[in-house]
């Protein structure tokens, strides 16, 4: 029998032509049927199913659900064992996916009968028959428009405008049970690795909640309560709805046959009415609110937010003046440091949060003070005397924009009532079709790829470097705190993908398939594959994407 040298986490082995990776790790040693099994493989750097064949000069490394690849694995499969048992019992009911709640994805069930918790209940059996069943998915190759018919025969109409538009010959399919879907990514080699999920009610629908790390509840109880943000993503997907852009093939429709700039300045004229609605809040409140507090993960589109929602407040009155929270960090040497010994800019004990405090008291006092300056070069404040005077007339109103705006301890010595924080974050409720979302991660990092390449010198590969820090650092320090909010804006546009994808294509491009950041870089490249790209012409120079690809009518 013919053999082939393969590396399998550095170990260099011989093995017979056309085997596995799931055939290969099960030579090796058990691996194990917890949370902690191998659910994928890294092979030369391209995430793939374990029941892949592998070939001359493989280099393998194992995926666990520990990583965010090795969930998303996980996710998927779930998914696909969800649809699969309702269509069983409820076949006239249409799921739809929509936002992440904490640990899970919330559906809508759209159809007869309403949705009950008898009949979660039962979806959740049939799903774990399946689970003991060990139920393979089974992939398999369709020409495009193969797939399209068949996807026609089940009147799945989402399916058949998402591949309307795909250039390649072939798609590939995933079967499980008598449920077809595109395949959007890997997915386990059988139902048996899904041991761990949970179904619950939620609002109009209920949340497929997957098991972390640090689960701690059931999961088949509700996710921990977050109203507001949930009544923000409803909002945006009624939006969507209003505007016939759902998914992404609607939207590549509009691209192609007309109607898109339509979508640009509807999309845009959104924005504007809800920022308008924040200032007319903020100014009810003028008699006790003295400060704006504006938070949100990165690439949210704050830095614009603010300027957009600084001229709507002055439209009515108010006189907006920042206040910069870079400014109070203190001297790099008494910097925090995290778990891998660097200096943690995110903690907000790297900010001087007394002298902040301090400041915020006097200013809010009519006082005049010397705010700080700080040097990012050599990583202390500067002397004293190159401090800046500040003070606060009758009609000025203090705008901070930072991660920790949400977080009381910023700003603990202000009365709560002359605070107004503001949540803004990149919500997407732009769907791949019924089934599978759009990330909103994936939609921020887009924008971070896009203007870290134009306009910081960062290559695609070292902002992906970077992410994880930086998403550790949302869930620290923000995330816990947006319900706090008094209100959520939605910096996200449904257009913006195919904006971005005419930049963000060339510069994923430029990464050798050798960089250790090349699995995410496929990943995004076969994601950006679905959409048509348009030229940015028709983007407003006020727009919050001009923050990212530039010709911005404000400066940054």
């Amino acid at each position: 029998m013919k053999t082939i040298q393969v590396e399998l986490e550095g170990q260099h082995l011989k093995i017979p032509e056309s085997t596995t990776t799931l055939a290969l790790i099960a030579r090796k040693a058990d691996p194990g049927f917890g949370l902690e099994r191998p659910i994928g493989a890294l092979v030369n750097n391209r995430l793939v199913p374990l029941d892949n064949r592998l070939h001359e000069g493989a280099k393998v490394r194992l995926v666990t659900i520990e990583s965010e690849a090795g969930m998303e694995i996980y996710r998927r499969g779930c998914t696909l064992l969800l649809i699969e048992a309702t269509r069983k019992l409820f076949p006239e009911v249409r799921l739809v996916v929509g936002q992440s709640l904490g640990d899970g994805y919330f559906f809508d069930w759209l159809g007869t009968p309403p949705v009950e918790p008898d009949h979660l209940e039962a979806i959740q059996r049939e799903m774990f028959d399946s689970v003991q069943q060990d139920v393979p998915f089974e992939r398999e190759r369709y020409g495009v428009q193969e797939a399209i018919k068949h996807f026609e025969q089940h009147n799945l109409q989402d399916r058949m405008q998402l591949l309307s538009t795909f250039w390649h010959e072939n798609i590939r399919l995933v079967h499980f049970g008598q449920t077809t879907d595109i395949l959007h990514g890997p997915v386990p080699p059988s139902a048996g690795y899904l041991t761990h999920f949970g179904i619950s009610s939620y609002g109009p629908g209920f949340v497929l909640r997957f098991p972390t790390l640090n689960s701690e509840k059931p999961l088949n109880e509700p996710p921990e309560n977050q109203t507001k943000l949930f009544t923000i993503h409803r909002q945006s997907k009624e939006r969507n709805r209003l505007l016939g852009v759902e998914n992404v093939g609607t939207l590549n429709k509009l691209c192609i046959h007309g109607g898109i700039n339509q979508l640009i300045r509807v999309s845009e004229g959104f924005h504007e009415k809800r920022i308008v609605e924040i200032a007319n809040t903020i100014v009810a409140k003028r008699d006790k609110v003295r400060m704006v507090l504006i938070a949100g993960p990165s690439s949210s589109g704050k830095t614009t937010f603010l300027k957009r929602l600084s001229v709507q407040l002055e439209v009515d009155g108010l006189k907006p003046v920042g206040l910069s929270i870079d400014n109070y960090y203190v001297n790099r040497e008494d910097t925090p440091r995290d778990e891998d010994g660097e200096y943690d800019f995110e903690s907000i004990t790297a900010i001087d949060v007394p002298l902040f405090n301090e400041h915020l008291l006097g200013l809010l006092d009519s006082k005049q003070v010397l705010t700080p300056r700080f040097n990012f070069e050599s990583g202390k404040r500067q002397v004293e005397d190159k401090w800046v005077p500040m003070q606060l007339a009758a009609n000025d109103i203090l705008i901070i924009e930072g991660i920790h705006g949400l977080n009381n301890q910023l700003t603990s010595l202000i009365p709560p009532e002359y605070k107004f924080k503001v949540y803004v974050s990149a919500l997407t409720q732009l769907c791949l079709d019924d089934h599978n979302r759009i990330h909103t991660t994936d939609a921020r990092l887009l924008r971070r790829i896009v203007r870290d390449r134009l306009y910081r010198g960062y290559t695609a590969a070292e902002t992906l470097r970077i992410w994880p820090s930086v998403r550790r650092g949302e869930s620290r320090d923000i995330y816990p705190f947006q319900e706090s909010a008094d209100e959520m804006f939605n910096s996200a546009l449904s257009y913006e993908t195919a904006v971005l994808k005419v930049y963000a294509e060339r510069f994923l491009l430029e990464v050798p398939q050798t960089d250790p950041a090349y699995p995410d870089i496929h990943r995004m490249m076969k994601f950006l594959a679905l959409f048509v790209g348009i030229f940015p012409d028709a983007v407003p120079q006020n727009s919050i994407l001009r923050e990212f690809i530039g010709g911005s009518t404000f400066r940054y």
